[in-house]
C-alpha cells in the first residue's frame, strides 16, 4: 500500500530552480498526486502568460504529468466565470506563477475562483502553490511593492490586500537577494498582529495543516515575530520617519527546518533535533 502523501501550501520566494534538481518544483508535483496529478496553472500575474505557463507545463510534463490546464485570465469578467469552478475542482494541485501581485490581486480577488481555490487549499483537498508574486498575496495582508536601502519606515512599503491562502502572515520575497528586511520590518510594525516571512530565491516555506511550516530550499525564510513587542512608534510617526520597535523577534529557517506559525516556535530543526 503506498503512502498517501497530503496536501499542503506551498509560498516560493521566486527563481525556484527549473533547470536541474527542481526540487521545490517536484514537491508541489508529488504534493499534487505525482502521475496522477491534475494540475491547474494560473499565469496571470505575468504579462506574458501564454509563455510564462508554457514554461511551466513543459516542467510539469518532464516529471509526468499529464492532466495540465492553463488557467488564462486576462480581465476581471473572466476571472469571475463560473465555469472556472468545474475546472479547479478537478485539479489536484494549482501553481499561481510570478508577475505583478497587485496585477494578480485585480484579476482574482474576491471572485468565485479564488474563494473556490482557498476553501480547496485550506480544507487539503488540493495542493496549492505561488512562487514570487504568487507567494506575496498568500497573507490576507500582502506587500504590494516598495523600496530598500533605508531604514524602515512606512513609506518603504505600500500594503494591500491579499488572496488570503494563509490569512496570518505576511510574505516578501526575493528576500535577502533583494534586500528586503526593513522592507519586512515596516510591514509587520503595520500588522503588528501577523507574522513576517521573508522567503529567499529557490526557497519555499511549505505549508502542512498542522499549523506548521518546513522550509525548501537553497536559501533562508526569515520570520519576523512582533508578538513580544513592547513599544513601537509607529502610530504616531509620519510616513517617512524611521519606525521604532522594541522586542521584535527574527528567526532564520534554513532547509529541513520546520516552524509552528499558530504557536510562533520552532519545532524541528534540520539535523532532526527538536528545541
Amino acid at each position: 500500500m503506498s503512502l498517501v502523501q497530503h496536501n499542503a501550501i506551498l509560498a516560493i520566494g521566486g527563481a525556484e530552480d527549473k533547470v536541474h534538481g527542481r526540487e521545490i518544483l517536484h514537491q508541489f508535483f508529488e504534493r499534487s498526486g505525482g502521475h496522477q496529478a491534475h494540475i491547474g496553472i494560473i499565469p496571470c500575474a505575468s504579462r506574458d502568460p501564454i509563455a510564462i505557463a508554457g514554461r511551466y507545463r513543459t516542467i510539469f510534463e518532464d516529471m509526468g504529468a499529464t492532466a495540465i490546464e492553463v488557467m488564462d485570465i486576462r480581465d476581471r469578467s473572466q476571472g469571475e466565470d463560473p465555469s472556472w469552478k468545474t475546472v479547479v475542482e478537478s485539479c489536484t494541485g494549482v501553481f499561481i506563477t510570478g508577475g505583478d501581485q497587485v496585477r494578480l490581486c485585480g484579476l482574482l480577488a474576491d471572485t468565485p475562483l479564488v474563494d473556490l481555490l482557498r476553501q480547496r487549499a485550506q480544507l487539503g483537498e488540493m495542493t496549492l502553490a505561488g512562487t514570487s508574486a504568487g507567494a506575496a498575496v498568500m497573507g490576507h495582508h500582502m506587500i504590494a511593492g516598495g523600496g530598500s536601502g533605508e531604514s524602515p519606515n512606512r513609506s518603504l512599503v505600500d500594503m494591500a490586500i491579499g488572496l488570503g491562502f494563509v490569512p496570518d502572515i505576511v510574505v516578501d520575497q526575493h528576500f535577502h537577494n533583494r534586500n528586503r528586511m526593513a522592507r519586512l520590518m515596516s510591514a509587520v510594525a503595520m500588522q503588528p498582529d501577523r507574522l513576517g516571512l521573508g522567503i529567499d530565491e529557490d526557497t519555499c516555506a511549505l505549508f502542512e495543516r498542522d499549523g506548521s511550516f518546513r522550509v525548501i530550499g537553497k536559501g533562508v525564510v526569515t520570520i519576523v515575530d512582533p508578538g513580544g513587542v513592547t513599544h513601537t512608534n509607529e502610530p504616531d510617526i509620519s510616513p517617512s520617519d524611521p519606525i521604532s520597535i522594541h522586542g521584535l523577534q527574527v528567526h532564520l529557517l534554513s532547509h529541513g527546518d520546520r516552524f509552528d506559525y499558530r504557536h510562533r516556535k520552532v519545532i524541528e530543526v534540520a539535523h532532526g533535533s527538536s528545541s
